[in-house]
């Protein structure tokens, strides 16, 4: 065969191939029912996960975790429709009468592609748990990243996400959970795995790809049935070399009667055979300390600690080893009370040195001092305003930032610990946004913070930041927080989302967090105080 010949016929096998391609492409747009709306990201190209498209009849549709909606409403298809475009966070260019959307053509199998600009520092990337996570991009034929990408152990909703890497996978954990087939579901704690970035698992920047551990139902199994009445929840997750110098999995539980009172708490380990926690200590009701909240490693003075983050700030800590973990009685607490003495409201005693300057340290057996028990003693004029030591503020308006719950974690990026946490009573919601600050230690002093994300109307609670994820050399970090409108005053819940944990990814170069904007010098009021001098060596998460 002549080499024209040859490649006549190799150029004409290449056309049939696309044309048949073509035909099976066309045949595919026209069958299916669906307009595709995709919403981007203005400054990534990135897909954007819950953004609202609101038709003006009030039918409402929120883009998937690929910031896709499969669009298909009988009466509204192959006409002009104008969508509402809007979300937390993001914003869509106004026309003329004030009106941020567009008009689309709402052909079957065709598609649309809307840009909105992010006013979030922090960029939403995608749904971690939860029913639908990937349903409008299964519905219009893309393919999901993500195994399951509609349904993952029958779950719709989680509370509270905590994680850790133990024996070379992340394990997961969350409270309570709610299943498709009924109201009530799973309250003792639900739990899965992934494998790293780079071991099997996907890049977080694309999802989380969860196996979930299930029971005979193949509904996520209670990961702590302990005996007795009561709701149970997990923190404090860590890991540790027990007594054999086998690696374990520890965490410290609370039995809840309700929201707001516990019948009781201690630590339980897991159980790599039944894959389950077992119960391992019970603490005394009157201890003053507890390993709650996400902790963080840390080594200073020579000795590994854990150090907690139970109200944000970690103001708790243990040697980070079996023996200190399971005894209570030697927990420490960076505190100004007097070494020994519980909080007494305003009969508690402060520690004051001879020159009656309050002294901040690290105190065994001694109660912690938070943000709210800091405000008591200054109005009962037990403390000056100028020798509290929780004073952060926003870095913009100078207002005073009320953190609620976080994480603390070292980063080499910005050679700082970094809190990523909520505030209570926020100005766009109550526990709905989200904040970024930095220290030179991990108690503090923390001075100034930066909002970084905003859910208006709506919470967002609980934020942990996944330092196992960070990429670039702590450049970008991701986090995740629950995302629900309860304690929100929004009535109407969004649909598939609510009860749910989302991920969001920080880049810490962004100019927003410019260390000159966020590092001070330290103030003249940290003079009034007598502070214990500390060094640490940076553990990682």
């Amino acid at each position: 065969m002549s080499r024209v010949r040859h490649e006549s016929l190799l150029a004409a096998l290449t056309s049939l191939v696309a044309m048949v391609f073509l035909c099976e492409w066309r045949a595919a747009s026209a069958a299916t029912p669906y307009f595709t709306i995709e919403i981007v990201d203005s400054q990534t190209g990135r897909g954007v996960p819950l953004v609202e498209v609101r038709t003006v009849n009030g039918i409402r549709c929120y883009s998937d975790s690929g910031g896709i909606v499969a669009f298909h409403e009988p009466g509204l298809m192959n006409r002009d429709v104008f969508f509402h475009v809007s979300s937390h966070g993001y914003e869509f260019p106004a026309d003329g009468f004030g009106f941020r959307g567009k008009v689309l053509r709402t052909n079957p199998g065709g598609t649309a592609r809307l840009s909105i600009r992010r006013k979030n520092i922090a960029e939403r990337l995608y749904r971690v748990t939860g029913q639908g996570i990937y349903r409008d991009t299964v519905l219009v034929g893309r393919r999901s990243p993500i195994r399951e990408p509609v349904l993952n152990g029958r779950v719709l909703g989680q509370d509270s996400a905590m994680a850790a890497v133990y024996r070379g996978k992340v394990y997961w954990f969350w409270g309570d959970t709610q299943r498709e087939s009924y109201p009530l579901g799973n309250f003792a704690m639900s739990g899965a795995t992934s494998e790293l970035s780079g071991k099997g698992g996907i890049d977080p920047g694309i999802g989380v790809d969860l196996s979930y551990f299930v029971d005979h139902e193949g509904f996520s199994k209670k990961m702590a049935p302990l005996d007795g009445p009561g709701m149970i929840w997990l923190d404090g997750l860590m890991t540790l070399e027990d007594e054999s110098g086998s690696e374990r999995l520890v965490a410290h539980y609370s039995r809840m009667k309700s929201l707001g009172e516990r019948l009781e708490h201690g630590l339980v380990v897991f159980n790599d055979k039944t894959e389950t926690f077992e119960h391992l200590v019970t603490f005394s009701s009157d201890t003053h300390l507890e390993p709650a909240g996400h902790p963080v490693r840390v080594t200073t003075g020579g000795q590994r600690y854990y150090y907690f983050a139970q109200s944000a700030y970690p103001f708790v800590r243990v040697r980070a080893d079996w023996k200190h973990v399971t005894d209570p009685k030697t927990y420490e607490a960076f505190t100004c009370l007097a070494p020994g003495t519980p909080y007494n409201k305003v009969s508690s005693k402060l520690h004051r040195g001879h020159d009656g300057r309050l002294t901040w340290s690290w105190k065994a057996d001694t109660a912690a001092i938070d943000a709210f028990r800091q405000q008591k003693l200054t109005a009962a004029r037990k403390m000056k305003p100028e020798e509290a030591w929780i004073k952060l503020r926003d870095v913009e308006t100078g207002e005073p930032v009320h953190a609620h719950r976080g994480s603390v974690r070292w980063n080499e990026f910005r050679r700082r610990w970094i809190m990523i946490f909520g505030q209570s009573g926020g100005s766009s919601s109550y526990l709905g946004e989200i904040w970024y600050a930095e220290a030179e230690a991990p108690e503090g002093p923390w001075l100034l913070a930066r909002k970084i994300v905003t859910h208006d109307h709506y919470s967002f609670y609980n934020p942990v930041h996944h330092a196992f994820f960070d990429q670039q050399g702590g450049r970008m970090i991701y986090f995740e927080g629950t995302y629900t409108h309860t304690f929100s005053a929004t009535k109407t819940p969004t649909p598939r989302y609510d009860y749910n944990q989302i991920m969001y990814r920080l880049d810490l170069s962004a100019p927003q967090l410019a260390p000159a904007r966020l590092h001070s010098p330290l103030p003249g009021w940290i003079k009034s105080f007598n502070l214990q001098e500390q060094s640490y060596n940076r553990d990682g998460s």
